[in-house]
């Protein structure tokens, strides 16, 4: 199971870190964290040591609730990002976290090698069209509605039936537009109640019918923080936990704010399942 990433095969055989760098002022976690460029270099250079595979850029906040970001804003957030990492550290492989598809365009051009879009084509009519015409891996993730209305959209009949129906036709319009290498994301926090996060986690297994990549993202989330009484800073041992329990049901990328101790969990999932070398 590999993917092409700007001509590197990258096998998911074995499952990856991604490690998150966001550039918004808002994220529930890091928001405003890197304030210049040094700053960010250092991080990124931090996950790259730690073992992160890919470091997944955002320049529009997708917290609940989060607030309108222009098409010109993203692009002046992520795009000299994208340039400054890529100048320092050359080979690093670059995702971009967005639903536009002017922003997927302007970032595979600066040099990033795959597209993580959380409304899987849905916001944008053109992004299935444009990443085939790019050429590069995509992740589409099951979201109802937008972030600032997805939390009003968590009535289902069969969650999991609906997850899985709603990727069956995601990957359908995917393929029709020649895109080749497909990840998908259950969206953990989107579109969902914390006991139907919990509800999908228990059933992830399930999306393997899909014959793709799994990307889980609960990385310090409030599905973890509100059952443990305490908040996202304080949410890394509650992550950890629940990031061994996705690898053991499929997860081929943890997508995550810690990638040593994520990298950690990778390396005791590898011991207790030594086919995956």
């Amino acid at each position: 199971m590999t993917i092409n990433c700007n001509g590197q095969l990258i096998d998911l055989s074995q499952p990856k870190v991604m490690g998150i760098l966001n550039v918004t002022p808002d994220s529930f976690y890091d928001g405003g964290s890197y304030k210049n460029e040094s700053d960010i270099l250092a991080q990124v250079e931090n996950m790259l040591n730690e073992g992160a595979t890919f470091i997944d850029i955002g320049g529009y906040s997708s917290r609940p609730g989060a607030d309108f970001v222009s098409e010109d804003e993203e692009l002046q957030r992520v795009i000299p990002i994208t340039e400054l990492i890529l100048k320092h550290f050359p080979h690093a492989i670059i995702s971009i976290d967005t639903f536009r598809s002017k922003v997927a365009e302007a970032s595979i051009a600066a040099g990033a090698a795959l597209i993580n879009d959380i409304s899987g084509g849905h916001l944008d009519k053109e992004m299935l069209t444009t990443v085939g015409q790019l050429s590069v891996p995509y992740i589409m993730m099951h979201m109802r509605g937008t972030p600032k209305t997805m939390q009003k959209l968590t009535v289902y009949e069969d969650l999991t039936k609906e997850v899985l129906s709603y990727f069956g036709e995601r990957i359908a319009q995917a393929h029709n537009a020649q895109i080749k290498d497909i990840i998908i994301d259950p969206g953990f926090g989107f579109a969902k109640t914390l006991e139907q996060n919990y509800e999908l986690l228990n059933k992830l297994e399930l999306l393997q019918i899909t014959e793709k990549p799994i990307l889980s993202g609960v990385s310090r989330k409030s599905m973890i923080y509100k059952p443990l009484k305490t908040n996202a800073q304080n949410a890394l041992n509650g992550t950890t936990a629940i990031h061994m329990v996705c690898l053991q049901k499929g997860s081929s990328i943890l997508r995550v704010h810690d990638v040593k101790e994520a990298m950690e969990c990778v390396t005791l999932f590898n011991q207790i399942n030594p086919q995956n070398p």
